[in-house]
């Protein structure tokens, strides 16, 4: 078999990418102009940037912990598009910088619309804000956010060069044996990093920290289920994209198979998570925990939280069900796409929610940024993947991903 290598960026594709990243640019400034110095602090602004900015920026790390968590399981099976993981990841140097600009805009602009814990007055007549002032506060906000992006960003960069290092030298047993452990080293570094920021602090301070009288053990869980699910169908489109061009040979419907049980699973889990969460505060109505909820499940947010059930639950539950569907190159392109939707929803009203008590609705200038964030990942991407090869043909496990059969 003759394998393509490399891949040609069609100029149908940039021309979309770089249409969609105009759209986005566009809709920046015009947003800022209609919404930027309004009286209420430009909260509908920020509210836009900081709902897509964040949501954006971990559905491309995801891509990260997946291509480490399989690789200190020494899974095989995903070696044979490995690359399209690593390059999606890539996305995470720019859309990071621009999530952290976004964030310092919104600490050292004394945004207290957003984040009322940035207004010192309030803190110190509010018992609650108050105790909880070691943590959320300025300083501590900007280093750990530094802290958390730029370690994203040079470990990625890191398990990425690891990855291209045997593109061009065939290894013995020896040497395949310490370029295994020297992976696990680093992914177990990556994956340790990933646990202190996205499975625990970095919601907390970037997202649940909007609503700072509310909290939730399940917060940071429930982000990343919500988070990964979006960052698996993220890949899997560009996998079917890479295989409808004639790449990938190595990649077939074993492997799709896999990537929709991927999504099928973890759509579970996110529900197991939303329904745990929603359900211990209902059943304990206390209060402090229900305010959270009170305008999402009865008041203006209402119809939004049930569409998250029905796309991000029951469409793949049901969808996703039956082995074939999880082998139909169209019935997965659809539920992915139907999948970051959805969860691109979840998250605006997790943003929304806390910074608009009444409900505002979608308009173009969500979309509008939205679609520059997607053509930024678009081109990101494909110019990641054009510049290596498309199959690590000397990787130790590649034979194993070869003959994948699930």
């Amino acid at each position: 078999m003759s394998l393509k290598q490399h891949f040609e960026i069609p100029g149908r594709y940039k021309t979309w990418s770089f249409a969609l990243m105009a759209v986005g640019v566009i809709s920046l400034i015009v947003g800022y102009i209609m919404y930027g110095g309004n009286p209420d602090n430009g909260k509908r602004f920020w509210s836009t940037m900081l709902h897509n900015s964040v949501y954006f920026l971990l559905i491309v790390n995801a891509a990260m912990f997946f291509f480490c968590a399989t690789t200190l399981a020494l899974g095989g099976f995903q070696i044979s598009f490995r690359r399209v993981t690593e390059a999606v990841s890539a996305s995470v140097i720019p859309i990071g910088i621009i999530t952290f600009i976004i964030l310092l805009c919104l600490v050292f602009g004394n945004k207290y619309a957003i984040y009322e814990w940035l207004n010192k007055d309030v803190v110190a007549h509010d018992p609650i804000l108050n105790g909880k002032k070691g943590f959320l506060n300025p300083t501590f906000f900007i280093i750990w956010t530094t802290l958390t992006i730029g370690l994203w960003i040079v470990l990625g960069i890191k398990m990425r060069q690891i990855s291209r290092e045997i593109d061009d030298t065939p290894l013995t047993v020896e040497e395949g044996k310490k370029y295994i452990f020297k992976n696990t080293v680093w992914s177990s570094v990556y994956i340790f990093w990933f646990a202190l920021t996205v499975a625990s602090t970095v919601p907390w301070l970037w997202l649940m920290s909007i609503n700072a009288h509310w909290f939730s053990t399940m917060y940071s869980w429930y982000t990343f289920a919500s988070t990964f699910v979006a960052g698996i169908a993220l890949m899997t489109l560009f996998v079917i994209y890479l295989k409808n061009q004639g790449y990938l040979e190595y990649t077939n419907e074993e492997h799709l198979h896999d990537l929709g049980k991927f999504q099928f699973a973890f759509s579970i889990f996110w529900t197991y998570l939303w329904f745990s969460q929603f359900m211990l505060i209902w059943y304990a109505n206390i209060s402090e925990e229900t305010i959270y909820f009170k305008n999402r499940f009865e008041g203006a947010y209402t119809g939004i939280f049930y569409l998250n059930l029905v796309i991000n639950f029951l469409a793949p539950l049901l969808i996703y069900m039956t082995r074939t569907s999880k082998r139909n190159y169209a019935t997965v392109t659809f539920m992915s796409v139907a999948l970051i939707l959805g969860h691109w929803l979840d998250v605006y009203q997790m943003v929304f929610g806390s910074t608009f008590k009444d409900y505002v609705p979608l308009n173009l200038f969500d979309f509008g940024i939205a679609a520059g964030f997607v053509g930024l990942i678009m081109w990101q991407t494909a110019r990641v993947l054009s510049k290596f090869p498309l199959i690590p043909i000397n990787h130790p496990f590649l034979k194993e991903s070869i003959i994948h059969h699930t």
